[in-house]
């Protein structure tokens, strides 16, 4: 191939790249609003917590059909499905909070705050150092589910503050390494399909939103 050639598939790549940044981070706003209606829907109707078993089943089967139809339209209409009943499964924690604890909308703002904090500056080192971190795959992997089995546990067993912190806390670096690993793997070609980078970046923030908030809870709460 001669330098010509070279360089147009280079710029080719430059081009592919932007575009997937481009949808991914549009698609992801659009999934954040449409999931803070749904959850501002679920307080203002009262709406109770569906409770662990239809969460994950619904987390998980939406899921799944959302990465099965990625490649088709019908995967953009799975990820609002998805961010949506999520959105509706954390409008009942919202209202805990507001309702149950003293300074509760503090609590929730100050989560949500840092949230954003965390999810612009991570974003913004990764895009402007261009570092690689795709050596973090396996070790985030096998940490979210050494933090997803805890977690589990951690809902039999109230009574240990000291496991619903550490749980959190796992989360909220595993979700921070999340946010690195997906934008590096935009940045380099690893990740092509923006619906799929949507998603994990969507399920980053809210797992990172939902730990901060009860870590708040547990050490910032007035009650």
């Amino acid at each position: 191939m001669n330098q010509y050639g070279i360089l147009r598939r280079s710029e080719a790549g430059v081009l592919e790249t932007n575009r997937v940044l481009r949808n991914t981070y549009a698609l992801l706003s659009m999934t954040l609003l449409f999931s803070a209606a749904s959850a501002g829907l679920a307080m203002v109707l009262n709406l109770p917590h569906p409770g662990v078993i239809i969460t994950l089943i619904g987390y998980f089967g939406l899921l799944f059909l959302t990465s099965k139809f990625s490649n088709s339209a019908w995967g953009i209409l799975f990820v609002f499905a998805l961010t949506g009943f999520m959105g509706l499964t954390l409008g009942p924690i919202l209202n805990f909070y507001v309702t149950h604890v003293a300074n509760g909308e503090q609590l929730v703002m100050t989560a949500l705050g840092g949230t954003g904090i965390i999810f612009l500056g991570l974003s913004a080192y990764a895009l402007s150092t261009r570092k690689d971190f795709s050596f973090m795959g396996g070790m985030l992997m096998a940490g979210i589910l050494v933090a997803f089995l805890a977690g589990i546990v951690a809902l039999f067993v109230p009574n240990m503050p000291g496991l619903h912190v550490a749980v959190s806390a796992m989360f909220i670096l595993l979700m921070s390494g999340m946010i690195l690993y997906q934008t590096s793997a935009i940045i380099h070609g690893g990740e092509t399909n923006y619906i799929l980078a949507t998603v994990s970046l969507y399920v980053s923030i809210f797992n990172l939103f939902t730990s901060l908030l009860q870590l708040l809870g547990i050490f910032g709460g007035d009650d």
